[in-house]
Parts: structure tokens; sequence; C-alpha cells
């Protein structure tokens, strides 16, 4: 079933609670409905976590778990799944983001490598920032919609099949 396979990757509560950062949101985080797993919470928490997991911010776990709270979606699958872009997958996918942008734009796309200097990263936001920024945007909304009915989809035909399979066994019995 969907929800055992979620649950078997989630980190517990008490690890959520424990991030330092999180901390911030004190009682806020004691609020049942953030860590019960559902369709609803699910599908809600997969659209906060793939939308702020294309965002170029600092802080992308706090601020997926400062949506996650009023919405009242799984905290801890919303948090985890701001992962999907960490230091190994980050370069390809704002790369991903910036070509996208440039075509969405319709702005020629600028050759750049990377240097760590203030000088760069200023001259970089002039020539490459909005299509990279309109890119990362349209990517996050992009994979929140798809992540939102995907496991929509996906949570409701675990409990056709689990359906289908108790069904199945009735009918052996008899």
């Amino acid at each position: 079933m969907a929800k055992n396979f979620i649950k078997k990757y989630l980190p517990s509560p008490e690890k959520i609670k424990q991030q330092r950062l999180l901390k911030l949101f004190g009682s806020l985080l004691h609020d049942g409905n953030l860590w019960h797993l559902n369709r609803k919470s699910a599908r809600g928490a997969f659209a906060v976590g793939l939308f702020f997991a294309w965002m170029p911010i600092p802080f992308q776990m706090v601020a997926s778990a400062a949506v996650a709270i009023p919405l009242r979606v799984n905290l801890p699958l919303s948090v985890a799944l701001v992962w999907l872009t960490n230091p190994l997958t980050m370069p390809f996918l704002f790369y991903l983001s910036y070509i996208i942008g440039s075509i969405v734009l319709q702005t020629p796309m600028e050759a750049f490598a990377f240097e760590p200097t203030l000088q760069w990263l200023q001259h970089s936001i002039a020539t490459i920032g909005k299509p990279f920024i309109v890119g990362c945007f349209l990517m996050g909304i992009f994979s929140a919609i798809v992540g939102y009915f995907g496991i929509d989809w996906l949570w409701r035909l675990s409990v056709k099949k689990a359906q289908t399979k108790r069904l199945l066994k009735r009918k052996t019995k008899n």
C-alpha cells in the first residue's frame, strides 16, 4: 500500500521536531494532523514539498514547513520532498530551470561558468537571473501539480489493488 511505502521512508515526528530551524514553529508542530498520513495529507504534502524543492532559496525546509502547517498537510513528507534538490541534483535541475525559463521568455541562453565571487553573482543575476527564476517557478508549479495528482492516483490504485486482493482472498476461502 502507498501509505506503508511512504511511512517507511519518512523521518519520525521526533526527528523533525528536533530540527533546529523548525523549532521556530513551536507549539504549531504539536497539531496531530501534521503527522497523520492519509491520501489528502499526502497529496498536499507532495505539492508543497515539490514546489519548494525547485525554489532557489536558502532554508527550503523552513519555507515548506511554513506552508504545510497552515494547509495542515503531512509535515514530514513535505519537508523530506524538498531534498529532491540536494547538492548532487541541484546543478542539473537548476540548469534545466534556466533552459525552460529562457525558452518561455524567448531570451538567448548565456554561456556561463561558475566562479565563487560576488562579481560573478552580480553579473549572473543581471544576465541569467530572470530566466532562471521564471524556470524555477514554472518547474515548481509543474512538479506540484504532477505530484499532487500523481500521488492521488497512486494512492487510489494501491487501495483498489488491496481491495481486489482481499476480495480474491475471501473467494478462495469460500
